[in-house]
């Protein structure tokens, strides 16, 4: 249970923002019934994505000495920054404006899920790599289970 515990904690903590993103995209669709399918699996199939990246990266990290893998947790460090200075060198760039009418599509959302998963990918690493096989596996079901959490909160507004 206590596996389950740090997963259901790690997953919140790495995608808190992804709330707030899917938020947005269910309001850009309001109104339109199938809405729900296409955001699930464009969440799922973004969130396979940084999984598929995640996964071999710590079964590869298992292969370096012991005494490297302390130092994998710099990782997110070096993405954080790296994505700062994307952010500030980009600043002034205008904004596409997106085309109105039919809401977002799986492949759109999918993108958005993997883009912004960077950060989650560095963090997953690591935790990945000391979890074991095992772990890794509670890790990425309870994640699986916790997409749909997701996908539910930022479709049903508060107070509703």
């Amino acid at each position: 249970m206590n596996l389950i515990g740090q997963a259901v904690g790690l997953f919140a903590v790495t995608n808190i923002d992804d709330i707030l993103i899917l938020s947005l995209f269910f309001a850009q669709g309001a109104g339109r019934p199938h809405l729900t399918r296409t955001i699930a699996a464009g969440q799922y199939l973004g969130f396979l994505g940084i999984l598929a990246v995640a996964v071999p990266a710590a079964f590869g990290a298992t292969f370096l000495p012991d005494e490297v893998i302390p130092y994998l947790g710099l990782l997110p460090i070096a993405l954080g920054v790296k994505a700062a200075v994307q952010s500030w060198r980009h600043r002034h760039d205008e904004e596409e404006s997106a085309e109105g009418g039919t809401g977002p599509r799986v492949l759109e959302v999918a993108a958005v899920t993997f883009a912004n998963g960077g950060d989650n990918i560095g963090v997953y690493v690591p935790v990945f790599v000391t979890a074991g096989a095992g772990g890794m596996t509670v890790y990425v079901a309870v994640f699986g289970v916790l997409v749909a959490v997701w996908v539910a909160a930022a479709s049903s507004p508060p107070g509703r």
